[in-house]
């Protein structure tokens, strides 16, 4: 007969489905991995435009805590991640006070916008769960990062996999935060050096030099090649057509390229969203047509309650319509409309990231402000709080979908996954307020409008490229202009977008070119050429004209350097061998099932980079708050 197990310190106290057990995982993610994510999350936002998902770093950092469980301990991590993930996505949504603050709008208290966004959230994660039913458990959309975060759950019950995770992770946050320490001191000398020194041959180096930035250099490592350098093609075309924008009046003489050039990215965005969402649609009606004629799954999963799901949604849908007319004076006829595009959307984006893992929250903002502008809407300021709704809650409620999607492969309870992000969203809302006070109050730059005022690119917003308030401000600003000039920018964006992603479709899922390419190196070349460069995905390529032509040189090099690592180590395997999986498949993982690239060496140093970039940002940002003595203002008193 085997002796029991040895049970850990932590099974012994904190016994898995007690309640310490849950309220210890909740203090975890609130306290550390929650705010960890937010943080970075909400400067990835101000710094370039655009957010990566905690759900690998608080994945990680979690397993640290739950591997004494052992395999079950799975489900914990599971939960935690779901909760950081939350904090982390609400946290990101500061970006539309910042952009209040572009567009005048007075500040409302810091009570009025955390009740605000709790409102939002908490009625998005309704909805989304709300169609988990049909799009995880019948339809079964595949989810890819849900499956990512699933296979790094079960894999990391591996305690060498787990130490070499953590380890590398911290090793690159560690570099990230020496890197900005020494960039933040080389650009203080830049501005501080005198004639002489700008007379030196080296100067112009150490001005390129001191436009690097960790987080866009590690968010181009997460991406790799493929994605990131055709962000340098499109900002280097806008650096070439500039002028000639300028002398045309389509942008004025101290503007630069992405003062137009969002809008025509916004277009080839919409117009590969217009066949992929089509296909999509196509794709959902045959699963749709598999799943009813399949027999049903035997299964030991707690059905969704859809009868308290509805009274949910409606309670919070009620509480978001008196908090927008009565503390935030949005007329109820918009705040009606947006409430009833959030279904739609949430449909549309939840099958749209369940198929292509893309969530297109910045499309739904921006066809929400055209539709209403088209309705009749001139006031931007309405026009962002109707935005708004979309936004956030086509952020969380597709999180919600995806969570699920990880839980439902892992078997975790969705009861008690969807109580986690309940949380995280109580937790994200005040995260998201004070987080974006701290950044606001902490860089003043940040409150001024670089859409109105581009010249500040080139001084005080140097790093600071909030591309995705950027797009927001600028598409607002189209309600109360003359739209002629955008609407035919945005249009011939969009024709573009339909011609580049239908040849994407023609070419890369043709079955003749995908067994050509793998022939020959010189076969291999020219799919990356036509794939990153020629005809590159607008979803990637628009990344270019949405910010300044150093951040895109940075977010490329970041990529190349990725995927020219992963070809020196595929490289050194021998001809002919099989790729090894190392380490091994851990407990609980399926035989064969090989790790998600989120694992990767250089995914992983890429999210440390941004961690560490964050952590310094925040650093220096409440530092200046106690020097000025302006920490009260960000409580509002």
């Amino acid at each position: 007969m085997n002796a029991p197990a040895k049970q850990s310190f932590l099974q012994r106290k904190l016994p898995i489905g007690s309640v310490g057990y849950y309220v210890f995982l909740a203090l975890i993610a609130v306290l550390f991995l929650g705010p960890l994510g937010g943080v970075t999350a909400a400067y990835m936002n101000y710094a370039l435009g655009f957010f990566v998902g905690g759900q690998v770093l608080a994945g990680i950092l979690g397993s640290t805590v739950t591997y004494f469980y052992g395999p079950e301990g799975r489900h914990g991590a599971n939960y935690m991640q779901t909760m950081a993930a939350s904090v982390a996505s609400m946290a990101a949504m500061g970006v539309l006070i910042q952009a209040m603050v572009w567009l005048g709008m007075p500040m409302p208290s810091t009570t009025t916008l955390v009740v605000y966004f709790l409102c939002i959230g908490m009625f998005g994660v309704g909805v989304g769960m709300l169609y988990t039913p049909i799009l995880v458990d019948k339809l079964k959309l595949t989810y890819p990062s849900g499956l990512a975060v699933a296979n790094i759950l079960r894999a990391l019950t591996d305690a060498r996999l787990l130490k070499r995770s953590v380890a590398t992770l911290g090793g690159g946050l560690g570099v990230g935060i020496t890197l900005s320490v020494l960039i933040h001191k080389l650009q203080g000398w830049l501005e501080n050096a005198g004639p002489k020194e700008k007379e030196a041959p080296a100067f112009s180096l150490l001005s390129w030099a001191g436009t690097f930035s960790a987080v866009t250099f590690g968010g181009g490592m997460i991406v790799g090649a493929r994605v990131a350098v055709s962000a340098i093609l499109v900002g280097g075309i806008g650096v070439l057509i500039t002028p000639w924008l300028i002398t045309n009046k389509f942008i004025g003489p101290q503007d630069p390229f992405r003062k137009i050039g969002f809008i025509f990215a916004l277009g080839t965005i919409l117009g590969a969203a217009i066949i992929d969402l089509g296909l999509l649609a196509f794709d959902a009606i045959k699963k749709i047509r598999a799943a009813r004629a399949a027999a049903p799954e035997a299964t030991t999963e707690q059905p969704t309650k859809v009868g308290r799901l509805i009274v949910w949604v409606i309670f919070w849908g009620i509480a978001l319509t008196i908090v927008a007319t009565q503390m935030l004076n949005v007329p109820i006829g918009w705040v009606l409309l947006a409430i009833a595009l959030a279904f739609v959307f949430q449909m549309i984006n939840g099958i749209s990231q369940g198929i292509t893992d893309q969530n297109p929250i910045s499309s739904a903002f921006v066809v929400t402000v055209l539709l209403m502008g088209l309705l009749g809407l001139r006031d931007p300021l309405i026009g962002l709080m109707g935005g708004s709704i979309l936004l956030v809650s086509c952020t969380v409620g597709v999180d919600m979908q995806q969570d699920r999607s990880t839980g439902w492969r892992l078997g975790s309870d969705r009861s008690i996954q969807f109580r986690y992000q309940m949380l995280g969203i109580v937790s994200g809302a005040v995260v998201a307020v004070i987080m974006t006070r701290v950044f606001l109050e902490g860089f003043p730059v940040l409150n001024e409008n670089l859409h109105a005022h581009p010249e500040l690119r080139e001084t005080a917003a140097k790093g600071w490229q909030s591309a995705m308030t950027y797009k927001f401000v600028g598409v607002l600003n189209t309600l109360s202009e003359d739209q002629s000039k955008t609407l035919k920018v945005m249009g011939l964006g969009v024709i573009v977008g339909l011609i580049i992603e239908v040849a994407r479709k023609l070419i890369f899922k043709n079955k003749a070119y995908l067994a050509w390419k793998e022939k020959t190196p010189v076969n291999k070349a020219v799919d990356f050429t036509l794939d990153a460069l020629i005809i590159a995905s607008p979803y990637a390529s628009s990344f270019g004209g949405f910010v300044d032509f150093e951040s895109s040189v940075w977010w490329g090099i970041g990529g190349i350097v990725t995927s020219v690592i992963g070809s020196i180590r595929s490289a050194g395997e021998p001809a002919g061998a099989v790729k090894k999986k190392e380490p091994p498949p851990a407990a609980g993982a399926e035989a064969g099932e090989p790790l998600p690239e989120d694992m990767s060496g250089t995914s992983l140093v890429g999210g440390g980079l941004i961690a560490g970039d964050s952590l310094f940002a925040l650093y220096l940002g409440i530092s200046g708050l106690i020097a000025r003595g302006a920490v009260g203002k960000i409580f509002g008193f």
